[in-house]
């Protein structure tokens, strides 16, 4: 019984990080890979066909394929998180978001942006 529960929990913890993998993929401030990784981890415990299904998922697993190999992000995944990150904060502006939250948004995103410029392109990457 504990075995069980212990599993679903796993579960419900994978799923719930392949929701916010997915929303992260909309939403410019949550991000998207660290999700997926924690989502692979969750199902490899709990459910080999969630684990396997994830790998081979055409849109998530090279993501996390490529994380694994190199620590790399995608030149792809990272120009469209750029993308997003600008539109958002070009939203803000528009919306009339006040400047001091403005300048918080811009300085959290450039941050962000730091990080994905650091990490590697994967090997073989095109950019496509």
């Amino acid at each position: 019984m504990l075995a069980q529960t212990r599993k679903l929990l796993w579960i419900v913890a994978g799923v719930t990080a392949l929701a916010l993998a997915v929303a992260g993929a909309i939403l410019p401030l949550l991000p998207t890979t660290p999700f997926l990784l924690l989502a692979a981890f969750f199902f490899g415990r709990s459910s080999q066909r969630l684990h396997d299904w994830l790998l081979s998922h055409p849109t998530f697993g090279p993501t996390i394929a490529a994380w694994r190999r190199e620590g790399a992000i995608p030149r792809r995944v990272k120009f469209i998180a750029y993308g997003t990150m600008a539109a958002s904060w070009g939203l803000s502006v528009v919306l009339g978001v006040p400047w001091p939250i403005l300048g918080l948004q811009a300085l959290i995103l450039l941050c962000v942006a730091a990080f994905i410029a650091s990490r590697p392109s994967p090997k073989g990457d095109s950019g496509r």
